[in-house]
């Protein structure tokens, strides 16, 4: 039989294994918590960025957004041409001498916003933009000699019309005193004036042909709120699409390359891309005047001076290329190879009323020799100061610092027929380059920035180390433990069965002893 102090013992061993299985079922849990959070937390944190940056009206995120909290700054260099006489009369090469920066800082606010049903906000862009002499070289009053645009470019144009036309066109240019160059103040080259080609036409071109404008200049009509209507993705419905163009002016494509890959428009303004961006991510950036998606390839990490990480993107070498070069670029060739820009140029003509306008990066960067050593007076490009990037934080998909930089060039065709320009020989004469783009952005938008990309990782790191460390701590002290009960469930096992031995051996002592017969 057990006495009463073994059955005691019996039921306090089995209340102590319970309490200490159970424990090892929590510290196993603890463990497998690190483990989940080792492999998913960072899920848990992408979804949250994603439900913060997404464009949802009233969000903080929403309204840098709308209106930006940045100073973007516009910087223009000029090509003055030095030697116009000669260029013209004796065919010296032209000499230019690179002016500026005549620099503007822009105010940038995104009006007549309106939701859409679809996951969608349209806008038209404000762009406002006020001159900073204190920043540039001198004031918007300052003279300098250019080609002109609207003669060169209605010239070229007439190359292959018939020829009593270009007789024609030289007779008017010569009644109107019209010259191959003309001599302009910065402001007007920016801003616009008054060219008689222009007034001509207005007056004798039929309505549905008539140009948009009155005066010429490379910004004209820029300053101020834009017809344009942009239409976004908010990224609520598919953080893939964040910040993606729906639509520009109604339009999905393009209607001027031969494929639709070229026409897409699936790219944003370049303020913003859809986040958690890698290496091997290719961005998309869409802007008019480039007439085309602009593609950014990664180049490096770089680190912002509020001490942002981020990654650059630039336009890969073949954006750019000739055919020869790089083979899809064919698609940008709407009648064929013969009119595939030179390598290193970009034909926006398509974009501009079929003005012979050739975009290139600063001082030709990227692109052949040659077209550089057509003119005297261009510096060799450098990377540092002529190349084009975006330097974008990965994690929330904002861009940090911008250099915007595109240098316009007219293709002049010579044209015998007409004097005024018959000593004008075939060349891609520079006109401009500018540099747009921001340095820096505001505390408060980098602070929420710095947060996003240093605190989560702690805050991981110290999760799985803590729920792995008191996992392991109770396992052990579980297993220690369940060891010495065990140890001790022996002994006690083995002080009742010698005291049940002893017992027994007692007992058959006083049977034996009560068995004997009486003695009398």
């Amino acid at each position: 039989m057990n006495g009463p102090k073994h059955k005691f013992c019996t039921k306090l061993s089995s209340t102590y294994l319970r309490k200490w299985w159970i424990t090892i079922v929590v510290a196993s849990a603890l463990i497998i918590g690190g483990i989940v959070v080792a492999c998913e937390f960072s899920v848990l944190i992408d979804a949250v960025v994603d439900r913060m940056v997404a464009l949802r009206p009233g969000a903080k995120t929403f309204g840098w957004w709308a209106k930006p909290p940045v100073e973007p700054r516009i910087s223009l260099y000029i090509y003055n041409v030095t030697n116009a006489d000669d260029f013209l009369s004796n065919g010296s090469k032209a000499i230019v001498d690179e002016v500026g920066p005549y620099v503007y800082s822009e105010t940038w606010e995104k009006v007549n916003i309106v939701e859409n049903d679809n996951g969608t906000l349209s806008y038209n862009l404000r762009k406002i933009y006020s001159f900073r002499e204190d920043l540039s070289v001198g004031p918007e009053d300052d003279v300098v000699i250019v080609p002109n645009i609207p003669m060169l470019s209605a010239t070229s144009q007439s190359k292959h019309a018939a020829r009593f036309l270009r007789l024609a066109m030289a007779s008017i240019m010569d009644i109107l005193k019209i010259k191959p160059f003309v001599q302009v103040s910065v402001g007007q080259l920016l801003w616009g004036y008054e060219d008689p080609l222009l007034k001509l036409a207005k007056d004798v071109v039929p309505k549905e042909q008539k140009l948009p404008y009155e005066e010429f200049g490379l910004l004209y009509g820029k300053n101020g709120t834009s017809s344009d209507r942009v239409t976004v993705n908010t990224g609520v419905d598919d953080i893939r699409q964040y910040g993606i163009i729906d639509n520009f002016n109604g339009r999905t494509h393009l209607p001027h390359w031969t494929t639709d890959a070229c026409n897409t428009l699936a790219g944003t303004d370049g303020s913003i891309f859809p986040p958690h961006i890698d290496h091997d991510r290719i961005l998309h950036v869409y802007d008019k005047d480039l007439c085309r998606l602009l593609p950014l390839v990664f180049e490096k990490e770089v680190m912002t001076s509020n001490e942002v990480p981020g990654y650059r993107f630039t336009p890969p070498e073949w954006v750019f290329a000739d055919v020869d070069s790089h083979p899809d670029n064919m698609c940008f060739c709407p009648a064929g190879k013969p009119s595939c820009s030179p390598n290193g140029l970009f034909n926006v003509s398509l974009c501009q009323y079929d003005s012979p306008i050739m975009l290139s990066f600063p001082h030709f960067y990227l692109a052949d020799e040659s077209l550089r050593t057509q003119v005297e007076g261009i510096s060799p490009p450098m990377k540092e100061k002529h190349q084009f990037f975006f330097d974008v934080q990965p994690k929330m998909g904002t861009t940090l610092r911008v250099r915007a930089r595109i240098q316009i060039n007219l293709a002049v065709s010579q044209v015998f027929d007409i004097k005024q320009v018959a000593n004008f020989p075939d060349i891609i004469f520079p006109i401009l380059w500018f540099e747009e783009g921001i340095d820096n952005l505001p505390d408060e938008v980098t602070d929420l920035m710095r947060f996003a990309e240093q605190v989560p990782p702690k805050i991981r790191v110290a999760l799985i180390v803590g729920l792995c460390a008191l996992g392991v701590i109770l396992l052990l002290l579980s297993t220690f433990c369940l060891i010495r009960n065990s140890h001790r469930q022996s002994t006690l096992h083995l002080e009742g069965s010698n005291y049940l031995a002893t017992a027994q051996v007692d007992m058959n002592k006083k049977q034996n002893k009560d068995n004997q017969p009486a003695r009398y």
